[in-house]
């Protein structure tokens, strides 16, 4: 997978993109990042990249010419398959773990990352392909949105993680939020593993699992239920879950 990142601030990617499951996957050759300012594109003597909004209001406008110009040098060959390009944007569609899934699966990505008080609408209506926001907020630029983003996108690919199940069971990649996990000693300061962990039967551990992931979505996150078709044998544990949760 080919990554561009377009930002006026690409310093800010260095410690991100050489650290961790990043660095590893782009010594892999799993993926190739590529981060460029854009006011290198910008076409005035001051590389001013901004301008303030017709019709009057606060803030500056990112201009059209520079972005344009800067995603279509990165696009490629016109016979070439498309990128995915992808404006960071507080009113775009919510990220979601589904959505990290889809990107995962092309071959280029493009980021744009914006600052000020927003984007020449011109931008989303003909280079975009997806506007996405990481959450019902705003931040100062779409920097730290966007490295988020491809975090979550990376350790998808494929040997990133040594084992498909590594992500496969991670919360929300199922449905459902993940189960708890345990690890050596079995016994610290008298809080002990559950019992089912320590047995060696794989049929009872991946059921015990299974309840706990229903029980831990019904716990924190029941909304997510909504959107999560039960098995009949998942029905009859949630049922057992929400009798215990109600003391009965």
């Amino acid at each position: 997978m080919k990554i561009d990142i377009l930002s006026i601030f690409p310093e800010m990617f260095t410690g991100v993109l050489q650290s961790s499951i990043l660095k590893k996957a782009a010594d892999k050759g799993a993926v190739e990042y590529r981060v460029t300012d854009f006011r290198e594109f910008a076409s005035d003597k001051h590389k001013k990249v901004d301008d303030y909004p017709f019709g009057g209001g606060a803030g500056m406008v990112l201009k059209a010419q520079p972005i344009f110009d800067a995603v279509e040098s990165l696009q490629g060959p016109t016979t070439a398959k498309k990128p995915r390009v992808i404006l960071m944007c507080p009113q775009g569609e919510r990220y979601t773990q589904q959505k990290a899934e889809e990107l995962a699966k092309e071959d280029h990505l493009i980021f744009i990352c914006g600052h000020y008080e927003g984007y020449d609408e011109r931008i989303r209506e003909h280079i975009v392909t997806d506007e996405l926001s990481i959450g019902d907020y705003v931040l100062t630029g779409g920097e730290l949105a966007s490295m988020v983003i491809v975090d979550s996108v990376v350790r998808l690919l494929p040997d990133v993680l040594g084992k498909v199940e590594s992500h496969e069971q991670d919360s929300f990649s199922t449905g459902l939020l993940e189960h708890p996990h345990y690890t050596r000693p079995a016994d610290f300061r008298g809080m002990k593993v559950p019992d089912v962990l320590l047995s060696g039967n794989h049929a009872h551990i991946e059921k015990w699992r299974s309840k706990e992931m229903l029980k831990r979505t019904w716990e924190r996150r029941p909304d997510l239920f909504d959107a999560y078709t039960l098995t009949k044998e998942q029905e009859e544990w949630l049922d057992e879950i929400k009798k215990e949760d109600k003391g009965y």
